[in-house]
């Protein structure tokens, strides 16, 4: 019997950011508009990434708005 283990997972860094004007609609924190890179690994492997724009809140860090 063949037993399959995939080591799977996703990170994403804020490469760089700055204030815009607004607020979260989640928590009313201010907002920002960062460079994001989200990169995929298999078994500590990077095997993909991609570079993005998105508005981001400061404080609980969810993303309002994507422009991929």
């Amino acid at each position: 019997m063949v037993c399959f283990c995939f080591l799977v997972d996703q990170t994403r860094k804020v490469k760089r950011s700055k204030p815009v004007a607004g607020t979260c609609s989640r928590c009313g924190h201010c907002a920002s508009i960062a460079d994001m890179k989200t990169s995929t690994r298999f078994c500590f492997i990077p095997i993909y990434w991609k570079s993005w724009r998105a508005v981001v809140c400061s404080f609980c860090g969810s993303v309002l708005k994507s422009y991929r």
